[in-house]
């Protein structure tokens, strides 16, 4: 334990008057002087922590999940050299749980005006901002009896992305996007294709494809063949109020939500698609547009790494009129957002036709497996009661779910792992039927 200077020039003042008043006890007052004498030599032998130079360097962003390094920088400008305990600190939350206290000390000796390095490796466990705190510094002396301590502020910032775990789909998904574009092109003409070519008629097909002047001029009958346009608008809604905070597993709904955006922004970009970010509840939380297709995909995660659900109740008529200003022409509106009766219906319900008239809506929920499990429960009394709320849940979201693809929206319920490859899905299917 590191003693002051004060506390040692006291103990050594004491160890005097106890060998000049009691001089029987002389023989153990000078030993105990003479001990004293040196602690407080070796406290004035430490090398001063409050002229010390601290510097920060490393990662400023990471997924979550994954480490990130952050290196300390302690210059001596002393003429005397420092040996020390250097503590790094951060919240709990930036360390894997069990590691924090070994992972943040560093033991250092550097010579008079020289500098060290020391890494910090941290594993946040949640996402955003994860700020460092203080460092703090023990400067023993030679003998390591005695010490000086004291803390210095080095301000540093890393920021934990979301984890994108469903990149895993990306590839299966961009396979058949390539089959999509030009590898199979569609026959019938939809609000979002292009001319692609003409061929020969084959039977069966759609005899509306036929071009009747090209096939004047071949003597036969040609059809024409339409792929899906690039270049077309898609904006992602993410509802942040209270139904994005109900725990699904281990996460909240909102990183599943996160996670399925993600996916579909990685696949529109590569679709040639231009992709905006609005994330609402009482309040615009974040909002990405305009961004080059090399710079959406590393924008949208650093917007949403910041995102926690709001325990308010989104004002949908505000996400609505929003989303309307960020897409004025026809465009796919994704809103990730939940099933919940009640919220939908006095909110979302009422103003989904302003959407569906202009553009095409997908609206994506986040749906809890564990209500299958409660619905399959038998054998006793409580498992036949919850057996019966989960099935009036499930009932209650089923009809949610026809009241809202009566008007127009494509509706989505899925368990977290499931729902980014359904978005996606949902997605290529509306290219592959001319809808986008």
């Amino acid at each position: 334990m590191a003693v002051t200077g004060r506390t040692a020039l006291l103990a050594a003042l004491g160890a005097l008057v106890v060998g000049l008043v009691l001089p029987s006890w002389a023989g153990i007052g000078a030993v105990t002087g003479a001990l004293f004498v040196a602690v407080l030599a070796d406290l004035l032998l430490a090398a001063p922590v409050r002229t010390l130079r601290i510097g920060r360097g490393g990662d400023t962003a990471v997924r979550l999940g994954e480490p990130a390094s952050v290196e300390l920088t302690v210059t001596n400008p002393s003429g005397r050299p420092l040996r020390a305990t250097v503590r790094d600190a951060w919240p709990p939350s930036a360390w894997r749980p069990g590691t924090a206290l070994t992972a943040s000390r560093h033991s250092l000796l550097v010579p008079a005006g020289e500098r060290r390095r020391a890494g910090t490796l941290l594993t946040p466990t949640r996402r955003g901002d994860h700020h460092a705190y203080r460092v703090t510094v023990r400067s023993m002396g030679p003998l390591g009896l005695a010490g000086r301590q004291g803390s210095h502020l080095a301000p540093w910032t890393v920021r934990a992305l979301p984890p994108f775990n469903s990149r895993k789909h990306l590839p299966s998904r961009l396979a058949r996007l390539r089959e999509l574009d030009g590898r199979t092109s569609v026959l019938t003409r939809g609000q979002g294709t292009e001319f692609d070519s003409l061929r020969e008629y084959l039977p069966g097909d759609d005899v509306r494809s036929i071009d009747w002047r090209a096939s004047a001029r071949r003597n036969t009958v040609a059809v024409r063949t339409w792929r899906p346009e690039r270049d077309r608008h898609i904006l992602i809604a993410l509802d942040t109020g209270r139904t994005s905070a109900g725990r699904v597993g281990d996460a909240p709904r909102l990183d599943a939500s996160l996670d399925a955006a993600l996916l579909l922004t990685a696949l529109a970009t590569k679709a040639g698609d231009r992709v905006d970010l609005l994330a609402q509840d009482v309040r615009r939380r974040a909002s990405v547009a305009g961004r080059s297709p090399s710079e959406i995909l590393p924008a949208f995660t650093h917007a949403m790494a910041v995102l926690e659900p709001a325990l308010f109740e989104t004002d949908m008529r505000s996400l609505v009129s929003t989303a309307l200003r960020m897409a004025p022409h026809r465009s796919l509106i994704v809103i990730l957002t939940g099933l919940d009766a009640a919220p939908v219906e006095d909110g979302l319900l009422p103003l989904l036709p302003l959407l569906t008239k202009r553009h095409e809506v997908v609206l994506a929920s986040v749906a809890d497996p564990h209500l299958d499990e409660l619905a399959a429960g038998r054998g006793t009394l409580d498992a036949v009661y919850a057996a019966a709320a989960a099935e009036q849940t499930r009932a209650d979201r089923r009809h949610t779910a026809e009241r809202l693809t009566r008007l127009g929206a494509t509706v989505l319920d899925a368990p977290p792992n499931a729902l980014a490859p359904a978005l996606a899905d949902a997605y290529l299917a509306l290219k592959a039927a001319g809808r986008l």
